[in-house]
């Protein structure tokens, strides 16, 4: 099979029939051998009887029901689980991703070697003060820290290598940061195709103003892990020793002065209570550093690593 197509969606029964219509002519244009995956992410409205009319109507149409929302990401585990495509697309269900787009993202796939092709919006249809602005500065951001060049990491219309969906884990909000999971399993060749991003057609968004607050903690979430995860105390300790020998050079320095220049009431000072803080939390950082090392170590996939070719 050439291409797997993977939406995850929320009450979004008005679009999936002319969605469907429309893959199916994109796809059989281009004689694609194909399959959509819906994961109805526990959708209140109809959505999952549409698409089971789809699936009578399209052999090509499985599905995947929730039996609550648990959000994209969990939506995107399970399709990339189910994927049998050697190219993965991931797409939105509302209309405002461009089934047009996938011949151009599977030829990158295919005839230029990516291995993941992230779409951008360059021309986007959404408010400026809500969705825009905010994306502009999320977006900048993750490069700054990631070293990714992407300019909109948050584009739900992207093309996999069928390996790179197979050697990630989503969860919780990683779908906004594939691009960094997936550099990080050691997919170097990522790519970017500026697509048509078109007015929401019926509905209204999902995503509500917690992503800005959810967007930044799963950021350090995703760096800590991508860096960290198999040498956390590199991390902590390196920390906590920084913050040991600033407090240890403090209380050295008062113990000096005392002794030597006879200076007293030395616990008076400020300085001296911040070389104790420093001291505390420096232990406290380096323990922490240890613990994590223990559980890190006695973790059944501490011996996981993923491998592309072998020869024997």
């Amino acid at each position: 099979m050439q291409i797997s197509v993977v939406i995850s969606l929320l009450n979004e029964a008005e679009s999936l029939r002319e969605l469907t219509e429309w893959i199916h002519k994109v796809m059989t244009a281009n004689n694609f051998s194909y399959e959509v995956i819906f994961i109805d992410d526990g959708s209140t409205d109809n959505s999952w009887e549409v698409i089971t009319d789809l699936s009578k109507q399209y052999e090509q149409v499985k599905a995947i029901r929730f039996r609550r929302n648990y959000g994209k990401s969990a939506g995107l585990y399970k399709g990339f689980e189910k994927a049998e495509g050697d190219v993965v697309i991931t797409m939105d269900a509302d209309l405002q991703d461009s089934p047009d787009e996938i011949p151009e993202l599977y030829r990158m796939i295919t005839e230029e070697g990516y291995d993941l092709v992230s779409g951008w919006k360059k021309k986007r249809y959404d408010p400026v003060l809500t969705k825009n602005l905010p994306s502009k500065l999320y977006n900048a951001t993750v490069r700054l820290m990631t070293g990714i060049k992407l300019h909109d990491f948050n584009c739900g219309l992207k093309a996999y290598k069928k390996k790179v969906v197979k050697s990630i884990e989503v969860y919780g909000e990683m779908h906004r940061y594939v691009p960094v999971l997936a550099q990080w399993a050691g997919f170097k060749k990522i790519g970017e195709k500026v697509v048509i991003h078109q007015e929401r057609k019926y509905g209204v968004s999902k995503f509500g103003i917690e992503r800005f607050i959810r967007g930044p903690l799963d950021l350090m979430s995703v760096m800590f892990i991508s860096r960290f995860s198999k040498r956390p105390m590199h991390f902590f300790g390196s920390i906590g020793m920084i913050n040991f020998l600033i407090g240890f050079i403090i209380l050295i320095y008062l113990s000096y002065m005392k002794f030597i220049h006879l200076q007293y009431n030395m616990t008076q000072r400020p300085l001296f209570y911040l070389g104790i803080v420093c001291l505390i939390l420096g232990t406290q950082l380096f323990l922490t550093g240890f613990l994590a090392e223990l559980i890190s170590r006695s973790s059944s996939n501490r011996n996981e690593y993923l491998c592309d070719e072998f020869i024997k």
